[in-house]
């Protein structure tokens, strides 16, 4: 008996089937080309959310202005997102991401040639900052219904785990070199990086083709709107893995947390500090690696509901840690748990919402990713002052735990759906 255990913890197979699943990247040269496209202007991003922080803390030294750097991203997507949406569900998604690609790189190119001027205001650089949100708005929720018609069902889950790697990747190595730029070439250098790797984002989308929706066009303005919302009210499938991502980062979101739990605990060490966020990540990246544990489970509902519950759990651990080691073991449980949610939450959501109404609901839960976590946030921190940030992290693991379970009990549909045949 444990010989033959043994022999299949051995097994190449058994190996290969727990990393995550390439078939997307070698039987779809669409895909292929989108996902090298994503890869490098996610780079871009990131480094030019580096110099944007820098430029604006370093004429004002203000984080009221930095802290707008956030609402100047955050509020065009929750503004505009519905609306997007409803005009992706009527028009060639294709020809939309191409319209919303330039107007990002557009933005990009203006923050380049402000970034060599001679202090341009702040206003202008957040202004830039909304603009390109907006085009975010428009150009998120079209990339979004690209992976359900370039994959057949089974593929589906393997392509987000893969487009997670590619945003887990920029994440972690965008800011560093966005550091490293800024020291050798300054803000403008930066900017410049990211408008240039647009064009491998341009690569991505030149390479697909017309992907006009499936079924009845949207209904224009409001109406195109109102019936994306009815879906999500009547269909408890896709309104529970929304709810579900809603109760793992409004009720126990931990970032806002971390200086404070730091100062309480350890001593306030910034290199504790910066281990918390590096934990998450690396998490994030371990299960993204072994994303084929996951991603070819037959009901992805249950999958995306035991990896919130395991989110909230791990914070709960966090915040009742003995040391710092332990503290960080939990955060990489997280990280990976965080991680299986949202894969297996993109593949439900897409895989149980029809072709006609993709975009408006790929808007909505681009709203809620948004929304969610900054809500959170702000949660844990009002928790926090009225209490301690320990109670603030394991009271919002265990009403997350509590959430999950409700919205599970609640909806039997979501932990049964199993996907399409092709």
């Amino acid at each position: 008996m444990h010989k033959h255990c043994y022999d299949r913890v051995r097994d190449p197979a058994v190996l290969t089937r727990a990393l995550v699943d390439l078939v997307p990247l070698r039987t779809s040269p669409a895909f292929r080309r989108l996902w090298v496209g994503r890869a490098f202007s996610g780079f871009g991003s990131q480094m030019t959310l580096v110099a944007v922080m820098f430029q604006v803390w370093d004429q004002t030294r203000s984080t009221v202005w930095t802290g707008a750097v956030g609402l100047a991203q955050a509020l065009p997507l929750v503004v505009f997102g519905l609306f997007a949406g409803s005009l992706v569900d009527r028009a060639d998604r294709r020809k939309v991401a191409l319209v919303a690609t330039a107007g990002q790189a557009g933005c990009s190119v203006l923050l380049a040639v402000q970034g060599f001027a001679d202090r341009v205001p702040v206003v202008v650089v957040l202004g830039l900052v909304a603009g390109q949100s907006c085009f975010v708005a428009l150009g998120g929720p079209a990339a979004r219904t690209f992976v359900p018609r370039l994959l057949p069902p089974e593929q589906l889950a393997a392509g987000l785990a893969l487009n997670r790697i590619a945003f887990q990747g920029a994440m972690l190595l965008g800011p560093a070199l966005g550091g490293l730029f800024l020291g050798l070439f300054g803000v403008g250098g930066c900017y410049v990086v990211d408008a240039l790797t647009f064009g491998m984002a341009f690569y991505g989308l030149f390479g697909l083709p017309e992907m006009r929706p499936g079924g009845e066009p949207a209904r224009p303005g409001v109406g195109g709107v109102l019936d994306g919302l009815a879906f999500l009210v009547r269909t408890p499938v896709v309104r529970g893995a929304l709810l579900t991502d809603l109760a793992a980062t409004v009720l126990s979101m931990p970032i806002s947390l971390f200086p404070l739990v730091n100062a309480e605990r350890f001593g306030g060490d910034p290199r504790t500090l910066g281990l918390f966020l590096s934990a998450v990540a690396a998490g994030g990246v371990a299960a993204s690696v072994l994303s084929g544990t996951f991603t070819r489970r037959a009901r992805p509902g249950r999958v995306m509901l035991a990896g919130a519950a395991a989110w909230g759990v791990a914070l709960a651990g966090f915040g009742l840690a003995p040391g710092a080691w332990p503290a960080l073991a939990c955060l990489v449980v997280a990280g990976a748990a965080d991680t299986v949610s949202v894969v297996s939450r993109g593949a439900l959501v897409q895989l149980a919402t029809p072709d006609a109404l993709l975009g408006r609901v790929a808007a909505a839960e681009q709203i809620v990713g948004q929304a969610g976590p900054d809500v959170g946030n702000l949660r844990g921190g009002l928790v926090a002052g009225a209490t301690s940030g320990t109670f603030a992290l394991v009271s919002g693991g265990v009403l997350c735990l509590v959430a999950v379970m409700a919205v599970g009990a609640a909806t039997p549909g979501l932990r049964r759906f199993v996907p399409p045949a092709n």
